[in-house]
């Protein structure tokens, strides 16, 4: 799991933004967080329906597992 989290670290700007929630200040947390929704509100700006549902998809994917993993006690 370490691995995975140093290759998604070193994703140029996600990555450090990752990082930056993950160890850094309280704040960093809330700013990431703007970023994504100013990321997902520039995506439908741009690309129109598609860059909204699709991202909404992936996260009832994300969303499956989760549900699933706490579900199967682990």
């Amino acid at each position: 799991m370490q691995a995975v989290a140093r290759l998604f670290y070193a994703v140029p700007l996600l990555g450090w933004m990752a990082r930056d929630a993950a160890a850094g200040r309280e704040s960093a947390k809330v700013w990431f967080l703007i970023n994504l929704a100013l990321a997902w509100v520039l995506s439908f700006m741009t690309v129109g329906y598609a860059g909204l549902i699709v991202p909404a998809l992936a996260l009832v994917a994300a969303m499956f597992v989760i549900l699933i993993s706490i579900t199967a006690g682990r």
